[in-house]
């Protein structure tokens, strides 16, 4: 009886290893991220008209390489690195306002002691 129940649970389980979690999987997605990432700089003027993850708004140019994107990545890795971009670029809208209108880099209180 033990035998059996121990080889139904070998059975349910899987041992194959995800292709995207290797690595030629792991840099499949990292190209075709970049690849995205940088068709959204190119095309930065223009006026986004697609929503991808956590609300990062891209131009239809954009869309085949965002396709190719969301096919080579796990929806939780796509999530994950659309969150680190959009991040990176708010920050960085607000360092390069103008320090007159309220923005950009500051400097804190020196406690001199």
């Amino acid at each position: 009886m033990m035998a059996s129940v121990n080889s139904m649970r070998q059975n349910s389980y899987s041992t194959a290893v995800a292709r995207d979690v290797l690595a030629d999987g792991r840099a499949a997605c990292y190209k075709a991220r970049d690849e995205f990432y940088a068709c959204l700089d190119k095309t930065s003027g223009s006026t986004p008209t697609e929503v991808a993850s956590v609300g990062l708004l891209y131009s239809t140019d954009c869309k085949h390489a965002r396709d190719d994107y969301m096919k080579a990545c796990r929806p939780t890795w796509v999530k994950h690195f659309d969150r680190q971009y959009a991040g990176k670029k708010r920050v960085k809208r607000l360092l390069d306002k103008d320090t007159t209108q309220g923005g950009g880099a500051f400097t804190l209180p020196q406690n001199i002691s």
